[in-house]
């Protein structure tokens, strides 16, 4: 047995990164990353061959800042195909009404320029395409909050002009060469692919609404303007890749994994992870696919590729993550996915083989301070497979811990083999960190996430609390010991943690979750309600139905409060557009009123995810005390 690790502070957790999200520029010349600059992560650029052993970008001579934001961190940001421009999205304190910006890393002394600068409009998706370099097509609630448009801008000029505009149906679009595709949604939630010219619409291929939660994940046009790569699980349980032929509407295999997923749908919402499909920046050529289950597996698609991804693999015992390559696909900068050492970066060079480490986005982390995540799978009570995720502290003996129950969010999200912040901060604090793909979590299989309709606060619940029930009976959890916590979702699962089994839980906390689900549907905001009809509607239920809304609330923590009788932290951003505040609001007065144990974290600069360094060191400061205060373990005042 190894000796505790050390404690590590809250700063040393959520501080900043030194650098991260590395891009090769399309010349291979020039790389784009993140680097800290008054408090926030901004875009820097500087040559691939540069020195790259110097701490401070902020200082470094070779290093050119091209961002000058000192109100909100950047964290998704992209090469012009050209490489001419750097583009990057923004919001305003957590309100997710998304900007597009540009900036010159040939004028690093110019400043960004807000390509979409329209009062409470959304960026509702982004699209270079490889054949018009200087040309974007965004997509825009400008004319009605409800309605998303397609507009074509100029990314020298600034210059929009509408490309199609929506009827009141359309959920999203794409451009291919030579032609529009918009997505729609019909009655009962099939979606619709169709060509879309001057005005008429030709419909291409349905996709059936129990197979598309959100939309069809990922499309990406092939290069000559003829088909679509799509994931698709028509006819089977698992998501594969197939290309859907625009003339004809013809779907063709074209890859698959026999066990797991194609990596969707997590990536299209949390640009942490990359996408499940590897694709050309320069040409759009499909390179390869990303599937995942207790680790990542990649298919090389493209010839070349299958060369390179061998020599890529051996930089690191991670799983490979972001990729950028030149056009000529000889140099290459990837990072990789790892649950102790995230985001390392390096460069290759396919033609001479060499191979160097750029940097390491936490260098003072040691990895081995660090806990293992261990993949595990539990059975449930009606015996569907759980796969979960056990972090255990390090150097301590695994008996009796005090642990924290961690939801993730969605529910259509999932956990998965990778670093994160605070389940290290939690484990380095002396908790068992259990963390649950229970029904209803994507990437197992279309059953496992079906699994979920109408079990809000049901069987989605069991599943939490027949995982918790494994690691009791191994003698891992001290049963007198346990906090739930989580965020969204995980938030809401915290509350019905607290309100409906509260015999279980020593603590809980609710970070962004909802209480009200009938009040949650209603307010979906104007252009994304035909959307959730296959989510919010089918798995939660329909409001306007007095029926189903009575079920709704019957499965709302706020109805249940009284029941409450652990400590309970609430967390919540002032702006959040998903779960309005309110549901933290009306649990904390009602826990309040009868005199029960509250406390509220409420941030008036953050909305539904916590974005800046100083509001997450905050948070996690008030996590770790509330923690040890209800369950024993450490803090960074009592370790």
């Amino acid at each position: 047995m190894t000796a505790p690790s050390k404690p590590i502070s809250v700063e040393e957790f959520f501080g900043p990164p030194a650098r991260s999200r590395a891009l090769l520029s399309p010349d291979g010349a020039k790389v784009a990353y993140l680097a800290p600059w008054h408090g926030r992560l901004n875009v820097f650029v500087r040559d691939l061959d540069s020195d790259w052993t110097a701490p401070d970008d902020a200082h470094a001579p070779d290093a050119r800042r091209v961002t000058s934001d000192t109100r909100r961190d950047i964290d998704a940001f992209y090469w012009t195909a050209d490489g001419r421009y750097l583009l990057f999205q923004q919001d305003a304190d957590g309100d997710e009404n998304w900007h597009l910006h540009r900036a010159d890393p040939y004028r690093p002394d110019e400043p960004a320029v807000d390509l979409t600068p329209f009062e409470g409009v959304r960026l509702l998706g982004a699209q270079l395409p490889p054949d018009r370099p200087g040309t974007a097509f965004v997509q825009l609630n400008l004319r009605r909050p409800d309605l998303i448009d397609l507009f074509e801008l100029d990314l020298a000029t600034g210059s929009l002009t509408t490309a199609a505009e929506s009827p009141g149906d359309v959920l999203s679009w794409l451009r291919t060469p030579g032609r529009l595709l918009a997505f729609t949604m019909e009655e009962g939630g099939d979606h619709v692919l169709s060509e879309w010219a001057t005005g008429e619409r030709r419909p291409i291929a349905r996709f059936s609404g129990t197979d598309v939660l959100f939309g069809v994940l990922p499309a990406a046009p092939t290069p000559d303007g003829r088909g679509l790569w799509i994931g698709s699980s028509r006819g089977s349980d698992r998501t594969r890749l197939v290309r859907v032929d625009l003339d004809t509407g013809e779907q063709t295999g074209v890859d698959s994994h026999p066990v797991f997923d194609l990596d969707t749908p997590r990536p299209e919402a949390d640009p942490r992870f990359p996408s499940s499909l590897i694709l050309h920046p320069a040409t759009g050529e499909l390179l390869g696919a990303r599937y995942l289950g207790a680790r990542q597996e990649i298919h090389a698609l493209d010839t070349h590729f299958a060369a390179v991804l061998p020599r890529l693999a051996e930089l690191s015992d991670g799983d490979l993550g972001h990729v950028s390559c030149d056009a000529a696909a000889q140099r290459w900068v990837v990072d990789f996915t790892h649950d102790r050492d995230p985001g390392v970066t390096w460069f290759y060079d396919h033609a001479t083989g060499r191979a160097r480490r750029l940097f390491r986005p936490f260098p003072h982390l040691d990895p081995a301070r660090l806990a293992p995540v261990a993949p595990i799978t539990v059975t449930a009570r009606d015996g569907l497979s759980l796969p979960c995720h056990l972090t255990l502290p390090v150097g301590v003996e695994p008996r009796g811990l005090p642990t924290v129950l961690l939801v993730h969010g969605g529910p259509w999200y999932r956990d998965s083999w990778c670093y994160d912040p605070e389940v290290q901060l939690l484990a380095n604090r002396g908790y068992a960190v259990l963390q649950v793909d229970f029904r209803g979590s994507t990437g197992y299989g279309k059953a496992h996430t079906q699994a979920a309709i109408g079990q809000f606060a049901g069987r989605m619940h069991d599943d939490l609390i027949d995982a918790l029930d494994r690691v009791v009976e191994q003698g891992i959890t001290d049963p007198d010991r346990v906090a739930i916590y989580g965020c969204s979702y995980g938030g809401y699962a915290a509350l019905v943690g607290a309100a409906f089994t509260p015999d279980r839980f020593a603590a809980a906390v609710s970070y962004t979750g909802m209480s009200d689900l009938a009040d949650l549907v209603r307010s979906v905001v104007p252009f994304a309600r035909r959307a959730v009809e296959n989510s919010y509607l089918r798995y939660i239920g329909d409001p306007d139905d007095p029926r189903q809304e009575a079920d709704m609330l019957a499965r709302s923590p706020i109805g249940r409060v009284d029941d409450i009788t652990a400590p309970v932290l609430l967390i919540h951003g002032a702006n959040d557009v998903r779960v309005a505040r309110r549901h933290s609001d009306r649990v904390a007065d009602a826990l309040r009123a009868r005199g029960a144990e509250v406390e509220y974290l409420l941030n008036e600069t953050e909305g539904h995810w916590f974005v800046n360094t100083d509001s997450n060191i905050e948070l996690y400061r008030t996590l770790e005390r509330f923690l040890a205060r209800h369950l024993g373990g450490h803090s960074s005042t009592t370790a």
